[in-house]
C-alpha cells in the first residue's frame, strides 16, 4: 500500500494492527518503520503540480503545458501519486535536465553539470596504469591523507540535557587499498572506533545537548591510500570456483538484491548467448553505465533499489552499483559492495571537491577480487586500459567506510537508521528516537600530506 501511494489506507491498517496488541516485536517494528517510511517519502516528494511548474519556469520561462505534461508522463519529471494527489520529487526539476535532451536544450541559461575530477579522463588515470605496469603491483601511488569529518545537530533538536548518540563513518583497514588508519582526535574525546572487521565502520560518541546551541561531533584521522589497477586479459578469465567463501556473493540479499523476473529478462537481453565471464561482466557494466545519473530519493524509502533503478531508468551511484551487483550475481559472477567518500586535493586545477560515493568489486578468476565503478563508467579514451579503467581499477581519491550494505552499526543503534543501506553521512539518535537528515548536517575535509622520504 505504501509503494502504491495509498498512505491513508496503509496508516489505517498500521494503526489497527498496533492497537490490537497481537503483533510480536519484529512485526511491530516493521509496522512502525512503514509509518516512518511514509513520513520520509513525503519529505522527498514536496512539490505539487503548481510548485513543480513554478520551479521549472525559473529555467524555462516560456514553459508550455504540453512539455510539462510530456516530461511528467515520460517519467523525466519524477513524481508519485499519494492519496490521490500527484507529488513531485524535490530534485525532479534539476534532474530533468540530465534526463531529457529536449529539456536541456530549452533551458534559458545552460550550465555544465557538476562533476568530480575523476568522473572524466584525468592524468591520474594514466599515472595509475603506468605505475602498475612498471611495478607489477596492483596497489600503486600511495599517499598520506589527513581527514576531518564532522556532524552537527541543529540547536534545540532535542531538549537540553538529553544525551545525543552519534556515529560518524570511519575508514576500514584494507590491505593494499587503505592502510595505517590512525585516529588523531575527536570531539567529544574518547570516540569508540568500531572493530576493524565491522562491515560499516564508524566512530561513536555521546554528549548532552545544550539549549540554543548546535551539538557538534567530529573526528580527525590520517590514513595511507593507494590506487588500484588489475591488468585483466579477458580471454584468461574463467568461471569463479565453487566455494563457501564466494557463495554469499552469488546469492540474493533481500531487499535490494533480488533476482526478479524483470531483472532476469533485462539480463537475458544484455548478455544474450555470451558465456565468457569477463565478456558478460563488461556487457552488464556497459548496460548499467548507459543508465543516466540523477539525484536519488533517500534509500530507506525504496523497497528494492536494484529493481527501482531498472524501472525508473535513472539512478545514482548506489542504485547503479546494486543493480550491477544483482545482474552479476544472477550470471554466476560474485559481486560485493563498497562505499565511502571521494575527494580532490586540488591538484591540476581540480579545486576542492568531496562527495558521497558507492562502487563495488567483482570476482574474476584467476585474478580474484577486482574493483568496479559503474557510475564513473567508461572513460573517453582510445586506449582500452583507460577506457575500461573502472572495470578493474580505482583512483586514489576515495576513502572506504563500508565493505557491505545494510549491516549493523557498532555499538548497536536502538532506533531506525536514517540510511538503512549505506553509511556515509552518519547517524544520530537520543532517548526519544532517531534524528533524521532534516535535523542535522555533516561536513568533510581531506588534505594530502607532503611526501616524506624513508
Amino acid at each position: 500500500m505504501v509503494d502504491s501511494g495509498d498512505f491513508q489506507g496503509a496508516e489505517a491498517r498500521i494503526a489497527a494492527a498496533l492497537a490490537s496488541g497481537a503483533t510480536d516485536h519484529a512485526t511491530r517494528q516493521a509496522l512502525l518503520f512503514e509509518r516512518e517510511r511514509m513520513r520520509r517519502i513525503l519529505l522527498d516528494f514536496t512539490l505539487d503540480d503548481a510548485a513543480a511548474r513554478e520551479q521549472l519556469r525559473r529555467y524555462i520561462p516560456d514553459l508550455r503545458a504540453d512539455e510539462f505534461q510530456r516530461w511528467t508522463a515520460g517519467g523525466q519529471l519524477e513524481h508519485r501519486e499519494i492519496d490521490g494527489q500527484r507529488r513531485y520529487f524535490k530534485r525532479s526539476v534539476p534532474n530533468l535536465f540530465r534526463l531529457s535532451d529536449e529539456a536541456a536544450a530549452r533551458r534559458a541559461e545552460p550550465r555544465p553539470f557538476s562533476e568530480g575530477p575523476m568522473e572524466s579522463l584525468h592524468p591520474h588515470h594514466a599515472e595509475v596504469v603506468d605505475a602498475a605496469r612498471a611495478s607489477g603491483s596492483t596497489s600503486v601511488l600511495p599517499r598520506r591523507v589527513r581527514v576531518r569529518q564532522a556532524l552537527s545537530v541543529d540547536a534545540d533538536a532535542v531538549p537540553a540535557g538529553e544525551v545525543l548518540r552519534a556515529w560518524i563513518p570511519f575508514p576500514r583497514e584494507i590491505e593494499g587499498q587503505q592502510e595505517a588508519v590512525t585516529l588523531l582526535a575527536s570531539t567529544p574525546a574518547q570516540a569508540v572506533v568500531a572493530p576493524a572487521g565491522t562491515g560499516q565502520r564508524t566512530a561513536y560518541m555521546e554528549q548532552p545537548a545544550r539549549a540554543g546551541e548546535p551539538t557538534r561531533f567530529s573526528v580527525e584521522y590520517e590514513l595511507t591510500l593507494y590506487a588500484r589497477y588489475f591488468p585483466i586479459d579477458p580471454d584468461a578469465v574463467v568461471p569463479a570456483p565453487a566455494s563457501d567463501e564466494l557463495a554469499p556473493f552469488l546469492a540474493e540479499q533481500p531487499p535490494h538484491i533480488v533476482f526478479t523476473p524483470e531483472l532476469r529478462a533485462f539480463s537475458r537481453q544484455v548478455v544474450g548467448s555470451e558465456t565468457r565471464p569477463y565478456r558478460i561482466a563488461s556487457k552488464l557494466f556497459e548496460a548499467v553505465d548507459r543508465i543516466p545519473w540523477a539525484g536519488a530519493r533517500e534509500y530507506s524509502t525504496i523497497s528494492n533499489i536494484s529493481a527501482h533503478a531498472l524501472h525508473t531508468g535513472h539512478a545514482d551511484c548506489g542504485q547503479q552499483t546494486l543493480l550491477l551487483m544483482t545482474l552479476l550475481r544472477m550470471n554466476g559472477i560474485p559481486a560485493r559492495w563498497q562505499s565511502g567518500m571521494v575527494y580532490s586535493d586540488g591538484a591540476g586545477g581540480d579545486g576542492e571537491y568531496w562527495n558521497l560515493h558507492d562502487w563495488g568489486w567483482l570476482y574474476l578468476a584467476p585474478y580474484g577480487w577486482v574493483p568496479m565503478d559503474v557510475t564513473t563508467g567508461r572513460l573517453a579514451s582510445d586506449e582500452e586500459a583507460l577506457e575500461w579503467f573502472y572495470l578493474g581499477g580505482l583512483d586514489a581519491y576515495r576513502i572506504v567506510f563500508n565493505d557491505d550494505q545494510g549491516t549493523p552499526l557498532y555499538p548497536h543503534k536502538q532506533f531506525f537508521r536514517s540510511d538503512t543501506v549505506d553509511s556515509q553521512r552518519g547517524e544520530v539518535e537520543w532517548s526519544g528516537g532517531n534524528l533524521y537528515y532534516d535535523q542535522w548536517d555533516y561536513d568533510f575535509d581531506a588534505r594530502l600530506l607532503p611526501a616524506t622520504s624513508d
